[in-house]
């Protein structure tokens, strides 16, 4: 999935950073991603670890995790995703609202992809009332779905917006394929909570923090998707069809610090590490003095090619790298 401060391009050298700090040896550890995302951090330390606990507000990141981090045994899906794959289009919220020819005239999706997405969630969901599948079966279908519902987009990238014409990827037939997830003996927490109330409610070893670094709210850049997953009614807003959602205080550079903070302090971890980068809302200096409160305090720094979603000539920052910085806080009190 293309995903505005994915850490797939990262995750070897935030590993790498772990086990400088932590040690190579998990086994005994618990280690929790508080703002996972499509969970590429935890799920690169689920099956050396004790457990991963997982969290995201957004609830399509939840469905995703729920998936890779908290499914951990087998589950039977070929006959079902085969099944779903050749189910017939139907007309519904998604084909109406967000598709080509649609009453709303917002080309997120061709007419035919449209209809293919309303089907199959439609059916996924009266599986699950009739019990025919369970929850685990459920999230990795809908995983599935999301993700392929993801490759045939007609966006740029997020979908705070559509393109004008439908583009060559998204002509392509959807199609699931199997969001397959690693099997674990030791089972795994996935939430779908604020931040900032769940730190009140966990504890563990070692804490991954990668909250959002700028303005760019993450409930409107992939509305779509957790329309998608939660399949509810609603009257989408505007030109580009948005759902109501809460923003985060980490995108406001009023709150971001006192959020941070106020983190830091509830967070019964002994090893923190944060994910953030040089055009970030707080600076350097700011994440330093907050961090240093608490205990021990150390950066690592790697240098890689910057998310580009935006034009050239629209860009704030003209750089086609930027720093990434990864705070480590042994906290002490």
């Amino acid at each position: 999935m293309n995903y505005i401060g994915s850490k797939n391009k990262l995750s070897d050298f935030i590993k790498q950073s772990v086990y400088q700090v932590v040690g190579k040896d998990l086994s005994n550890k618990t280690f929790c991603d508080l703002f996972a995302g499509t969970g590429i951090v935890g799920r690169n330390f689920k099956a050396e670890t004790k457990k991963v606990i997982s969290n995201d507000f957004e609830f399509y990141s939840f469905v995703l995790n729920r998936n890779y981090i908290g499914n951990h045994q087998t589950v039977e899906f070929e006959n079902l995703i085969e099944e779903l794959n050749s189910i017939v289009g139907k007309s519904g919220f998604v084909s109406e609202e967000y598709s080509e020819n649609g009453k709303s005239e917002r080309l997120y999706f061709s007419e035919d992809n449209g209809k293919k997405i309303d089907a199959i969630r439609q059916e996924i969901e009266k599986w699950r009332s009739s019990k025919k599948i369970n929850e685990d079966q459920y999230y990795f279908l809908l995983c599935s779905l999301l993700e392929a519902a993801d490759k045939v987009a007609n966006t740029a990238s997020v979908y705070g917006a559509f393109l004008k014409q439908i583009k060559k990827s998204a002509q392509k037939e959807l199609e699931l394929v199997p969001s397959n997830f690693e099997i674990t003996e030791n089972q795994h927490e996935v939430y779908n909570e604020d931040s900032n109330a769940l730190i009140k409610k966990i504890e563990g070893d070692i804490l991954y923090l990668d909250p959002p670094y700028n303005a760019r709210q993450y409930g409107a850049n992939y509305h779509l998707l957790n329309t998608i997953a939660k399949y509810d009614q609603f009257s989408p807003k505007g030109k580009t069809g948005l759902r109501h959602y809460q923003k985060s205080k980490y995108c406001s550079k009023i709150e971001v610090s006192k959020s941070f903070e106020e983190l830091i302090n509830n967070a019964k971890f002994q090893h923190i590490f944060l994910s953030y980068n040089n055009e970030g809302l707080m600076t350097e200096s700011e994440i330093r003095n907050i961090l240093s409160k608490f205990g021990k305090y150390d950066i690592f720094t790697t240098e890689y090619q910057r998310f580009r979603a935006d034009k050239e000539e629209n860009r704030n920052h003209k750089a086609s790298g930027t720093t990434e910085y990864l705070y480590y806080l042994e906290k002490t009190y």
